[in-house]
Formats: structure tokens, C-alpha cells, sequence
């Protein structure tokens, strides 16, 4: 099995030893670094260019959200494991939507880290078993309200651009002077929108336009 370059990113020492020991134990895993704080964290997963980074949700400085966000944004070949304390869903989704190809809470067994750890240097997803049955709930409640719509993708480019402007607050008719057509155009585009996301109102393209990423909650 190829080697798999690994920096841990944990503010406890004594965290970070034991995974070193417990990782240092598979012969095709290999520690580079270790980080104790997000800056570390930044600043070594550049020097060093790891295939995974291990990290910690509760840093001193920068959350280990923000840390995988900026990493995925500044070298999308590194994959992040999140090892955490934290099993509530709130943290798990904006974890996953931040970029993480994996989730394992501290109490998991070590065989479930490493199965993440390799999961993720073949750029594939593993979550948790208790967090997946959470991942899939949330699909079908969603699925069973009628909220998912089609995929975003069948809209046209200039739904796209509507959409956009619609998430933003902008009203019909700031949107027509943006895009030089008129408002009554608009209107059919805002309508053709909501059918085919099977929305409703604006509160619904709101709670639609956070859940793919498009707006901050």
C-alpha cells in the first residue's frame, strides 16, 4: 500500500502523541508534522504538502472548520479527517461542507480512523456509522418535504444568474437593471425557478440557497 503523509492538528499534546503512537503502528502511514493551533496548521500543511490532515474541531485560535475550509480553498489535493469530540449535527454538516472527506468522533475505535485516513487518500468520503444514519435522515426528511427540487443544474445559465441575485436580496427590479432585461422577464425566470426547486416562497429559497452553499447562514 502507498505511503499516506499525515499532520495532526491538535491544541492537546498529549492527543497528538497518543495518535502518533496509535498511527505510527500502520507502516504506510507516515507523520510529517503536527499543529496545535489553526496558524500552525496553515502555515505547515503549505511546507509540507501532507496527503491527509487529522484535525481537531476546538482550536485557541482559528475553528478546524474554518482551517479545512481555507485548506481546501488553497490546495484542494490535501484531504481533511475530522477527529472530534463533537458529535452534534451542526457541527458535522458545516464540517462536510466545508470540505472534509471524513468524520470520526474520539471514542471510535482506532481501526475507524485509519479506515477514514485511507478513505480519504483515495479522495473517498467515511463518515461515522452513527453520523451517516443522521446524513441520511436528513436526506429523506428533506426528500420526504419536497424541499430538494431537481438539481440545481438543470437551471438555465440566466436561471443561474437570477437565482444568484434573488439569494442576495436583490428585488425584480434590481435584477432587471443588472441583467438589462426587463421585469416582467424576471418574473418568469423567479417562476420557472421555484417550479423547478419545487419552492414556494422566499423563505424556502433562502433555507434552499444556505443548504447548497450559496449564501452564510
Amino acid at each position: 500500500m502507498p505511503e499516506i503523509r499525515l499532520l495532526l492538528v491538535d491544541d492537546h499534546e498529549v492527543v497528538r502523541t497518543g495518535l502518533r503512537m496509535l498511527l505510527e503502528s500502520q507502516k504506510e502511514l507516515i507523520i510529517v508534522g503536527e499543529a496545535s493551533n489553526g496558524a500552525e496548521a496553515l502555515e505547515l500543511c503549505k511546507l509540507l504538502h501532507p496527503d491527509v490532515v487529522v484535525m481537531d474541531l476546538t482550536l485557541p485560535d482559528i475553528s478546524g472548520i474554518e482551517i479545512t475550509r481555507l485548506i481546501k480553498r488553497n490546495q484542494p489535493d490535501v484531504n481533511v479527517v475530522a477527529l472530534t469530540i463533537h458529535e452534534d449535527q451542526e457541527y458535522f454538516f458545516e464540517m462536510l461542507k466545508a470540505g472534509a472527506s471524513g468524520y470520526v468522533p474520539k471514542r471510535a475505535a482506532p481501526e475507524e480512523l485509519v479506515s477514514a485516513i485511507q478513505a480519504a487518500h483515495v479522495n473517498e468520503v467515511y463518515i461515522f456509522p452513527s453520523l451517516a444514519k443522521v446524513l441520511v435522515n436528513d436526506y429523506l426528511g428533506r426528500s420526504r418535504e419536497g424541499t430538494e427540487g431537481v438539481l440545481q443544474e438543470e437551471l438555465t445559465p440566466r436561471e443561474e444568474e437570477v437565482l444568484d441575485l434573488l439569494v442576495q436580496g436583490s428585488t425584480n427590479e434590481e435584477i432587471a437593471a443588472q441583467l438589462v432585461i426587463s421585469k416582467h422577464t424576471v418574473a418568469r425566470h423567479r417562476e420557472n425557478i421555484m417550479r423547478k426547486l419545487n419552492l414556494h416562497n422566499r423563505s424556502e429559497l433562502v433555507k434552499y440557497a444556505i443548504r447548497k452553499g450559496l449564501i452564510e447562514p
